[in-house]
């Protein structure tokens, strides 16, 4: 029985061809199948690098048959390349299918490092990269996205999220409603490409950014948002300032509503002193 082969999980270049690795371009050469998400793509850097593998595709729509084969074909001991458009399969791209069938067969599975356009944008971002989370996309439709959205408004980590550019400025604005306008983003364009473009400020002065100039709006985007004041919740209750009941009404309206906003509804309901309620509050953005 011929020795069982091994898939290779493959990154290639977001943008500029030249940040492909020596070993991803040794591998792809020398597997005897690359499973491409679209081979008429992938046929630009294939062509580039005089790579003449044969390809397969496997995307959303047939990863589950397409699977099935690939298994098959690793059992008869070829070694199988997966590749995406661009980055790092599986970040938001398809490959978990066929990488957990590949793995509940015992089969090896073995990473080929490289460029991943969230990681990319971190680096450069100014953010916080210490801790952070990765939403990939998020829900289309508005209202599911402020629900969506809302689950994160005391997330204390840096938040990177990809987003396509005719959803851009909804999703902007719907992300200004739920952490306020102002809270620090980054919007990562085009990485590695020639319009490449790291854009940091407050939501609403991104939001304006983008509707200043219509062409902004177009290309491939990573969107970054700062984490939350990690002591801003936890300062509400050790502040002795206020009765326990007002605390404990800002405490609850802070946990899902913006701060500002917060403090506001507050000194409404109870009539105490704003600036009272803001120090309790102790709202910074990064």
């Amino acid at each position: 029985m011929a020795k069982a082969g091994d898939l290779f999980i493959v990154a290639t270049p977001i943008g500029n061809l030249g940040d492909i690795t020596l070993r991803a371009l040794q591998t792809l050469k020398q597997v005897d199948l690359i499973a491409a998400e679209d081979t008429r793509h992938s046929s630009k850097l294939l062509n580039h690098y005089d790579i003449q593998t044969p390809t397969v595709s496997l995307h959303n729509y047939n990863e589950t048959k397409r699977s099935q084969f690939i298994l098959k074909q690793l059992q008869q001991g070829k070694n199988i390349a997966l590749i995406t458009d661009a980055g790092t399969p599986l970040i938001s791209d398809p490959g978990y299918c066929l990488v957990k069938i590949i793995k509940e067969n015992g089969l090896k599975v073995i990473p080929i490092p490289g460029a991943c356009a969230a990681i990319v944008a971190l680096s450069a971002s100014g953010l916080a990269t210490n801790k952070f989370i990765f939403e990939g996309f998020l829900p289309i439709k508005s209202k599911q996205q402020i629900t969506y959205l809302q689950q994160l408004v005391n997330e204390t980590r840096t938040m990177i999220f990809y987003e396509s550019p005719h959803r851009l400025l909804a999703t902007v604005k719907n992300m200004q409603t739920v952490f306020g306008q102002d809270r620090h983003m980054v919007i990562a364009k085009e990485l590695t490409k020639t319009f490449e473009t790291l854009y940091r400020d407050t939501i609403l002065a991104t939001y304006n950014w983008l509707i200043a100039a219509p062409e902004r709006q177009k290309g491939e985007f990573v969107l970054l948002v700062a984490g939350c004041d990690a002591t801003a919740i936890d300062n509400i209750t050790k502040n002795r300032a206020l009765d326990p009941q007002t605390l404990r009404i800002l405490e609850l309206l802070a946990k899902t509503l913006p701060f500002k906003q917060a403090v506001t509804l507050t000194a409404q309901i109870t009539g105490a002193n704003k600036n009272q309620l803001y120090k309790a509050c102790c709202h910074h953005s990064v």
